[in-house]
């Protein structure tokens, strides 16, 4: 099944890089598959002056129908420049590295256990998904709205 999303239920907030001062877009929204929820994501979209057009996106898949987060886990990537590519590329990172962990997030993954889970392809998925269809992280990473 698809993936979906509803784009008015995606929030977005701006606020200052605690190194650098400059503004960070943080966009969150649920993803779904079906009728279901799939998955939620937070892309922190930052503007240092080194690195302008760099994303940090964690995406916990999980049990939504219910009030459980025992089952959710969380993986990180970061998106933006690499040596040697015109355009940006995904790395995977560990999870919540801005320090925004909470219970919600259930296990955070590490680079190497993100690497070996078995929904590492649903997170792959997932972020394919929000870098196309997130209006903010796609202007940010590619300098033009994604098309819904």
């Amino acid at each position: 099944m698809e993936l979906a999303m509803d784009l008015d239920g995606r929030q977005v907030r701006t606020y200052e890089c605690a190194c650098c001062g400059e503004p960070v877009e943080r966009t969150w929204n649920f993803v779904s598959r079906g009728d279901e929820v799939h998955a939620v994501y937070y892309a922190n979209s930052y503007h240092h002056t080194d690195q302008p057009h760099e994303t940090w996106i964690d995406v916990i898949l999980g049990t939504w129908s219910e009030n459980i987060v025992d089952d959710h886990v969380t993986f990180g990537c970061r998106v933006g420049p690499v040596q040697g590519s015109p355009h940006p590329a995904a790395t995977l990172v560990p999870a919540c590295q801005d320090g925004s962990g909470g219970q919600i997030h259930g296990t955070l993954l590490s680079r190497e256990d993100g690497l070996a889970h078995p929904r590492v392809q649903e997170f792959w998925d997932v972020v394919d998904f929000v870098l196309a269809n997130d209006p903010t992280v796609h202007g940010h990473l590619y300098g033009q709205v994604a098309l819904p």
